[in-house]
């Protein structure tokens, strides 16, 4: 029963979620129900003391960088450089290989460190402009973002050093980059699998006679360059590039500068107590709010006035856009906090403890876990913090090597994770304007080849033993 619970919790709030009503909403009705089926007196402590805590901590922590992320997504478009990057992109590549070369830039951005949802703010003004001029459907952007920074540079590739990837080291005894050739075998999968998908989805698309869609019927269209000639396309790139290696940067300077811990007095008057802040803990968000920074600064250097024209305007709709999309994401992280105290959850974690096969094992278990909780890293930190110690007893006794473990771990949390309700997806919607009713399907093919990549490398790895 207490299964079943968690069961329906999950399964009502997919379906609301694809039906395109507000997980705002939804998520703690969907997370108290089965707090309430489960127990009844906890409702009113779970949901302060633990939804809207996560909740709350989650926007503490997360809210500027999707504000500065919408901001720079904003500038990029207003300045022009968007659509000069995407002209550009055209002679390079052609028009038809418009889904390559967003493929391409998310790669590039989440491989160089910037956060997933920064590049959904950063890219979108790209993707819209260069679909619209390739004549391919909008609804297949989502898809196509998901693809370039979901999969394979979030926690296949070595070294990446998205959170997914750094997760295992802490229990296995790796590093980043661990099982480098199963990493790059299951890449390339999900790279060459998805590109066909999508180019499938483009073609059948083409022989329908479906464009790109009326801009005055779509929602959050960027807004058209209204300067005279465009960039050069090296500026116009310039703002991406600094993104990628100031984060880069900050993430070894911070810590340096600050030391392990900072404190301050926060009164001038009285006798208070000090803050401390563990820099550890805000090294990774503080360097991508800097890198953020750096970027809107670099636009506004090389095209302050075009930006400058609309800035009040445009900035109010990124804004609300950075709002809503926090709001969405942190209501799941709540809902997923919630379900992860039920004892139903529990049941899940034993009964996925029984697959005899240790890679197996893992990989079930963490992708199902990170799908029940909508995400990646919540899903596997959970998994990993219950059970590492069976799956390396295990692997030690059928003489697997921890990298094995580390790389398995790491692709299998980005596998189901991005189920309707997870918070990256909804985001990825909420700011390209678009429903779960008519962007998911191609989103979820992703999973499904995301998902199939790992059971794809550990076949390589029994097969033939490489690492």
């Amino acid at each position: 029963m207490e299964f079943l619970i968690v069961l329906a919790a999950l399964a009502f709030l997919m379906f609301v979620a694809y039906r395109g009503y507000s997980v705002i909403l939804f998520a703690p009705v969907a997370a108290l129900g089965a707090v309430l089926l489960t127990d009844p007196t906890l409702v009113a402590p779970m949901f302060t003391g633990l939804f809207m805590d996560k909740m709350v901590g989650f926007l503490k922590a997360y809210f500027p960088v999707f504000l500065l992320g919408a901001i720079f997504g904003k500038v990029i478009e207003l300045s022009g450089f968007s659509k000069a990057i995407v002209a550009a992109t055209i002679r390079l590549f052609g028009a038809s290989r418009a889904i390559l070369s967003i493929v391409v830039v998310c790669a590039m951005l989440t491989y160089g460190g910037v956060s997933l949802f920064v590049v959904v703010f950063a890219v979108y003004p790209f993707a819209a402009e260069l679909f619209r001029q390739s004549n391919i459907p909008k609804r297949l952007i989502p898809g196509t973002i998901a693809l370039g920074a979901f999969t394979f540079t979030m926690d296949a590739l070595l070294g990446t050093p998205q959170i997914q990837n750094i997760i295992p080291t802490t229990f296995f005894g790796t590093d980043t980059w661990a099982a480098p050739w199963l990493g790059t075998i299951g890449g390339i999968f999900i790279l060459v699998v998805g590109l066909a998908y999508l180019d499938w989805r483009r073609r059948a698309a083409l022989d329908k006679g479906e464009g790109y869609g009326d801009p005055a019927k779509l929602l959050n269209e960027p807004t058209p360059f209204a300067g005279g000639k465009l960039a050069n396309p090296l500026i116009a790139v310039l703002p991406l590039v600094m993104v990628g290696v100031t984060n880069k940067l900050f993430t070894h300077w911070i810590p340096a500068y600050y030391g392990e811990s900072h404190s301050f007095d926060p009164a001038v008057i009285g006798d208070t107590a000090p803050v401390v802040q563990q820099i550890s803990s805000v090294t990774a968000i503080w360097a991508v709010e800097g890198a953020l920074l750096v970027g809107i600064l670099t636009v506004l250097a090389f095209a302050w006035k075009p930006v400058m024209t609309t800035f009040a305007e445009g900035t109010r709709t990124a804004i609300g856009g950075a709002l809503l999309a926090a709001m969405n994401t942190a209501s799941e992280y709540g809902f997923g906090a919630v379900i992860a105290a039920l004892p139903g959850f529990l049941v899940v974690a034993n009964a996925l403890g029984a697959i005899p096969d240790p890679l197996v094992n893992e990989a079930i278990t963490v992708t199902a876990l990170a799908g029940i909780t909508g995400s990646a890293s919540g899903g596997m930190s959970i998994a990993l913090a219950a059970m590492a110690d069976t799956f390396i007893a295990n692997a030690n006794a059928a003489g697997i090597p921890m990298e094995v473990l580390h790389r398995v771990a790491a692709m299998a949390s980005g596998g189901m994770d991005t189920l309707p309700h997870n918070g990256a997806v909804i985001t990825l919607l909420a700011v390209t304007g678009l429903t779960h009713r008519q962007a998911y399907k191609d989103i979820f093919a992703i999973t499904i080849i995301k998902t199939l990549a790992v059971m794809v490398i550990i076949g390589v790895f029994y097969a033939t033993g490489i690492v």
